[in-house]
C-alpha cells in the first residue's frame, strides 16, 4: 500500500493535473474537495476580476512603449461574458482616435483582459521586457502598445487594422482552468483586418510563470513575427519551427527562396 501512495506520490509531483487523489470510503478525501473548490473559485475570480488599465500603462510606459486604452463595444463585463461578438470589436470613437494616430506600421500590440485580467496583470509587462530587444534588433516599426478592455482575441483585428499594421500580436488573458488562472496568450496574425479567422492565427499559449516562460514566449514571437513578414502569412500556413531554430538547428523554410531564421 505504502509503495503505492509513494508512486501516485511521485507522479503527482510531476504535473499539476488532478491524479492519484486518493479515496474516502466512496468518495475523494476532503482536502480534495476543498482544494477543487479553491481552485474553482480562483478561476472564476480570474474571469470576472477587472483589469487596471491605467496600472499596466504606467508600467508598460516605464519600458519606453507609448500606449493607448481602447474597448470593445461591451459596455460592462456581464454583457462581455454573454455576447462575445461585442468583444470583438471597438467602439465607433476609439476606433476613430486609432485611425487619427495611425502610419504605416509593421506590428501592433494588443494587451487585452480577455477571460483573466491575473493573467495579464502579471505576465504581459514581463513579456513585452523579454520582446523589447528582438524589436529593437530587427527594428521594427510598432505602434502604441493598445491597452484593450472587454476584449477577446479577434478585436486586435479591429486594432490592427485601425492602425495600418501589417501584424498584430494580441496579448491576451486565456479561458483559466482549474490549475492555470494566471495563463496568458499570444495571438499573431498577419495582415489584421475584420473577418480574420482563428485558422489565420499563430497562437503561443499558457506564457506563466509555471508555464513557458516569458523569455521563450518571446523568442518564439520574435521567431513567428519574423517568418510572417517575410512570407507575407501567419496561421496554419506558417508552421512553429522555432523549437529547432532554439536548438540550433536550421529550420526548413515554409517557403522556397526564404531563408532559415
Amino acid at each position: 500500500m505504502s509503495d503505492t501512495r509513494e508512486i501516485w506520490a511521485r507522479l503527482a509531483g510531476l504535473t499539476p493535473a488532478r491524479i492519484g487523489l486518493g479515496r474516502a470510503g466512496s468518495g475523494l478525501p476532503t482536502r480534495e474537495i476543498l482544494r477543487f473548490g479553491l481552485d474553482h473559485a480562483q478561476a472564476r475570480d480570474a474571469v470576472h476580476a477587472p483589469m487596471d488599465a491605467e496600472v499596466l500603462a504606467g508600467r508598460i510606459a516605464e519600458l519606453g512603449f507609448e500606449t493607448v486604452s481602447v474597448a470593445s463595444q461591451a459596455p460592462d463585463r456581464a454583457t462581455y461574458l454573454r455576447r462575445p461578438d461585442l468583444g470583438r470589436r471597438l467602439g465607433t470613437a476609439d476606433r476613430a482616435a486609432l485611425e487619427a494616430k495611425a502610419a504605416p506600421v509593421d506590428l501592433a500590440i494588443v494587451v487585452a483582459d480577455g477571460l483573466s485580467a491575473r493573467a495579464v496583470h502579471e505576465n504581459a509587462v514581463p513579456l513585452l521586457a523579454a520582446f523589447k530587444p528582438y524589436a529593437g534588433k530587427a527594428a521594427w516599426k510598432i505602434a502604441p502598445v493598445v491597452i484593450a478592455r472587454e476584449a477577446r482575441v479577434a478585436l486586435g483585428d479591429d486594432i490592427g487594422g485601425a492602425l495600418d499594421a501589417r501584424a498584430v500580436a494580441v496579448l491576451i488573458g486565456e479561458r483559466p482552468g482549474l490549475s492555470s488562472p494566471d495563463s496568458l496568450g499570444i495571438y499573431l496574425t498577419f495582415g489584421p483586418r475584420i473577418g480574420r479567422s482563428d485558422a489565420e492565427r499563430n497562437c503561443i499559449s499558457n506564457v506563466r510563470a509555471a508555464g513557458l516562460t516569458h523569455d521563450l514566449a518571446a523568442f518564439k514571437l520574435n521567431w513567428l513575427l519574423t517568418r510572417a513578414l517575410a512570407l507575407g502569412l501567419s496561421g496554419v500556413a506558417l508552421k512553429d519551427e522555432s523549437d529547432l531554430a532554439l536548438n540550433g538547428a536550421a529550420a526548413v523554410p515554409v517557403l522556397s527562396g526564404v531563408p532559415p531564421v
